[in-house]
């Protein structure tokens, strides 16, 4: 039994994803730098833009570690089950 291969992800996927999160941050960044309103108007937002980027990236790292658990026990679910097969002889007698 073989486990079934995780694509690969290709560099124009990350290149397109940090390309995008760039756009999107630099995009937020100028719209709160040129909004025509009071300093701690543009400060809130500035602040809650910062949250949010890093509220994003505790995200993903939290999503990232799940799923590499989940590979993990997987794995040794899967090994667990062919260390099972390989002991087992349907033909020994029950005593």
């Amino acid at each position: 039994m073989s486990t079934p291969t995780q694509p690969k992800t290709t560099n124009a996927f990350y290149l397109q994803a940090g390309i995008s999160f760039g756009v999107a941050l630099l995009t937020m960044i100028f719209a709160v730098f040129y909004l025509p309103v009071d300093p701690w108007i543009r400060a809130f937002l500035g602040l809650g833009t910062m949250f949010l980027v890093t509220s994003s990236f505790t995200l993903a790292k939290c999503v990232r570690d799940a799923q590499e658990t989940q590979a993990v026990m997987s794995r040794l679910d899967q090994a667990r089950v062919d260390k099972l097969l390989a002991e087992h002889d349907p033909f020994k007698s029950i005593a």
